[in-house]
């Protein structure tokens, strides 16, 4: 039944919202958000558990409410604006202010692939739009979710807005050889990194505790030579806010797996800055930190990928 009401829900969502006046969708997206809050259901708790990272075991407790509330709220428009993108049209570019991203593109048009990592904040689906509307195509990885029905409707949507989605699990040959063959094509990839879905993820320091990220955005940019650029997103009233961050080099010493760690590190420190500043806007629901997780080896299995080739014009 719960699979049941997730497709109904989707599929309404999908229909409904877009002809509903957004006034009224909005509105009803931010009871949906309060009603969570108040019940502390559908993951609240553990907002609340990762937000009491952010902002310190001395936060007051009403500090902290008052900030998972601000989170589901934030949340929740996520997933209204999502079932609207299709007929946001221009609404998509006019309401984007952005940083860096001059940066990004550069390495694009210079023939060198970009990983571009993104912590779950703001709309990652609208950024994903938005850099497609400006004429950098990109290919992103989708979790697997059930029913089958509501994951097959969010690949077409991805897909719809221009974006090349494939499965993270069930898919057609390897993930990690076909992201790699669109970094040597110089490419841009972009992959959400402040949770590890799988067995693979590395322990690193993170709101000064162990956490696990996935090792997969690093990895890709060492071997192939793509750079690799955190992206952080936010909302300032109605507007979405895109920050491209320095690219994060390939350590000079130690090995391939010790140079993966400590890039997932340096990406794990810019994504602490970019939610410390936005915390409201960080969706993380599930479980991240060491210490909420089953106990674990810490393990680097880095994706199999081919050596790169000798990389082109890699621009500055």
């Amino acid at each position: 039944m719960g699979e049941r009401a997730a497709a109904v829900a989707y599929a309404l969502g999908w229909t409904l919202i877009r002809v509903v006046p957004e006034r009224l969708g909005r509105s009803v997206f931010r009871l949906i958000a309060d009603y969570a809050w108040r019940r502390r259901v559908g993951g609240v708790r553990q907002l609340e558990a990762n937000l009491r990272r952010v902002v310190g075991p001395d936060a007051a407790e009403d500090e902290l409410r008052a900030l998972s509330r601000a989170g589901m709220r934030s949340y929740l428009r996520y997933f209204y604006e999502m079932f609207r993108l299709p007929v946001m049209g221009r609404a998509i570019t006019e309401r984007t202010r952005s940083t860096g991203i001059e940066v990004l593109e550069a390495q694009v048009r210079a023939g060198r692939g970009v990983v571009a990592a993104l912590p779950h904040m703001g709309n990652w689906d609208h950024a994903g739009a938005w850099i497609t509307l400006r004429g950098t195509p990109l290919t992103t990885v989708a979790q697997r979710v059930r029913p089958e029905s509501v994951f097959n409707r969010f690949m077409a949507f991805r897909s719809g807005l221009g974006m090349e989605v494939l499965p993270l699990t069930g898919g057609a040959g390897s993930n990690a050889g076909r992201l790699a063959r669109r970094l040597r094509e110089g490419r841009l990839v972009c992959l959400l990194a402040d949770r590890d879905l799988t067995v693979g993820g590395v322990e690193v320091t993170f709101f000064g505790e162990p956490a696990r990220l996935p090792v997969g955005p690093a990895a890709l940019a060492e071997r192939t030579g793509a750079a690799l650029m955190p992206v952080s997103l936010w909302y300032e009233g109605r507007e979405w806010r895109i920050r491209v961050h320095e690219e994060i080099p390939v350590p000079g010493d130690g090995d391939r797996a010790a140079k993966v760690r400590a890039m997932t590190q340096d990406l794990a420190r810019v994504f602490e800055g970019a939610i410390t500043e936005h915390p409201e806007d960080w969706h993380m629901l599930q479980r991240v930190f060491s210490a909420d997780l089953a106990p674990s080896a810490d393990t680097v299995e880095v994706p199999s990928v081919a050596p790169a080739s000798p990389p082109r014009d890699r621009g500055t």
